[in-house]
């Protein structure tokens, strides 16, 4: 998709530091995207068609979505300020309150996402806050895994 079509999508995105970093793919999607996964689509629904880790409640829910990634070792932090020797994420919501996309921390300024089937991309958190994604409502963190 061209950073016009993605632009027009994502309208904040228009004039900040973003760039798309890979290719189109419907194998996952931006919750596995998150958590470091790049083989599955996770979602809570509720017919068992996507992943979602065992013991977590299949539920569209904030409290659903943090569990998910607690049981990768993710806490609840109150702010999206990096520290080194952390990872982020970064979960979005609509006007309802239900999760619609998940972001990771690359780097003091750039958080990494995919966008649904579409592309993967670098940007700023506040660049996909809007009427696709909504707003931050939560933020995690953990220990980055020793390499």
């Amino acid at each position: 998709m061209s950073k016009e079509q993605i632009e027009s999508l994502f309208p904040n995105l228009s004039g900040s530091v973003y760039s798309v970093a890979s290719p189109q793919t419907a194998e996952y999607n931006c919750i596995a995207w998150a958590a470091g996964d790049h083989d599955k689509w996770w979602w809570p629904d509720q017919q068992n068609q996507y992943f979602w880790p065992p013991g977590i409640p299949r539920s569209e829910a904030v409290e659903a979505f943090t569990k998910a990634y607690e049981s990768l070792g993710y806490t609840l932090r109150e702010d999206a300020e990096y520290e080194d020797g952390f990872e982020k994420i970064a979960i979005y919501v609509d006007f309802a309150g239900k999760p619609t996309h998940a972001a990771r921390q690359l780097n003091p300024v750039l958080w990494t996402s995919k966008l649904g089937k579409l592309e993967d991309i670098e940007h700023t958190l506040d660049a996909l806050v809007g009427p696709q994604y909504g707003d931050v409502a939560a933020i995690l963190r953990r220990p980055k895994p020793l390499l």
